[in-house]
């Protein structure tokens, strides 16, 4: 891998403990928790992915986003997927998750998994599961799911829109928002390089070209996008400052594909996001982007797996705490 690989190598080292992340509770998971209560439950999960996956691809950036945004408020505990009630807003309804597309995906997968064993299997570890196996399904890595995870019976619109890392961070806000939730400068950047599926809507980065300090047009692009990019985009996308509904790929070229892309975008200033755009501002973190679009894919596939171990560990309910949800929009007394 040469010189420049050196440092994903520290990192794999260091990261072999994957830090009390989560507190205590997060070390109640184990892998094959369901082996006795619920055998076939992982492979009901996978072969439902297996099958549907590969017709309709784009499901394993959703899937991915929503785990990620999920975990992001009060742990990984399905509070994502439950439906606002008594006229009160959760955090499905909160802008940063306005565009997400797996709750139905989930629901079916949820459906055959209650046909099986009834109020046993949480939806939090078939959101995680899915996840995974989707990923590996369009030729992304697969990692560890240990499972024991329980749902959650709150879900708050505000907090989502208080803990979900925005597009428009800066690297010093996307680091804290990281940290919080246990997570580090590693994790920051190889979670990150989930941007190499999915799309994302004009209106999630316009400014960047049209409105970047106020004074507005064309002319007021971010100058850390690369102009002829901006250019582009302006022209055969993003074509109006106020476009809320045109998608624009991540990873142009290879965004159905879990490769180097994106970083490599970003290398070049053609990360859509201005957080995308934050990482190269941090010399750790760049460093670390220029090592990996250096490496093989292999690399990548493992520092991207370490992190999302972590990732799936934040703050999990287990034991008593929480439910196990029959319906994963509805919680249980409803």
């Amino acid at each position: 891998m040469g010189d420049r690989a050196a440092p994903l190598l520290k990192v794999l080292v260091v990261a072999v403990a994957v830090a009390a992340v989560g507190g205590a509770q997060a070390w109640k998971l184990k892998e094959g928790f369901y082996e006795h209560s619920c055998p076939r439950a992982e492979q009901i999960v996978k072969h439902y992915v297996r099958r549907h996956v590969p017709h309709a691809p784009s499901v394993a950036a959703t899937l991915i986003r929503t785990h990620f945004h999920d975990c992001f408020v009060r742990g990984c505990d399905a509070s994502v997927l439950l439906n606002g009630t008594g006229g009160a807003e959760a955090e499905r309804d909160a802008a940063p998750n306005l565009t997400l597309r797996g709750f139905a995906f989930i629901d079916r997968i949820k459906s055959l998994v209650e046909q099986e064993c009834p109020g046993v299997v949480s939806c939090a570890d078939i959101l995680a599961l899915a996840t995974r196996d989707a990923i590996a399904v369009i030729g992304g890595p697969s990692w560890r799911v240990p499972t024991g995870r329980r749902d959650g019976t709150v879900s708050i619109k505000q907090e989502a829109l208080d803990q979900i890392p925005a597009p428009t961070m800066n690297f010093t806000d996307l680091l804290t928002s990281f940290q919080s939730k246990g997570l580090d400068l590693a994790d920051l950047v190889w979670l990150s390089g989930a941007h190499t599926i999915g799309i994302a809507h004009c209106n999630s980065f316009s400014e960047r070209l049209y409105n970047f300090t106020g004074r507005g047009g064309p002319g007021d692009a971010d100058p850390s996008l690369d102009p002829e990019y901006a250019a582009n985009l302006r022209r055969t996308k993003c074509t109006t400052p106020t476009d809320n509904t045109t998608i624009v790929e991540m990873d142009p070229g290879s965004f159905l594909t879990f490769d180097l892309g994106y970083y490599r975008g970003v290398l070049k200033h053609r990360g859509l996001f201005q957080s995308d755009a934050a990482l190269i501002t941090d010399a750790a973190a760049k460093a670390d982007i220029a090592s990996i679009a250096d490496s093989p894919p292999e690399v990548f596939f493992q520092v991207f797996a370490r992190s999302m171990v972590k990732l799936g560990m934040v703050d999990v309910k287990t034991g008593s705490e929480g439910e196990i949800r029959k319906h994963c929009a509805l919680v249980n007394h409803y």
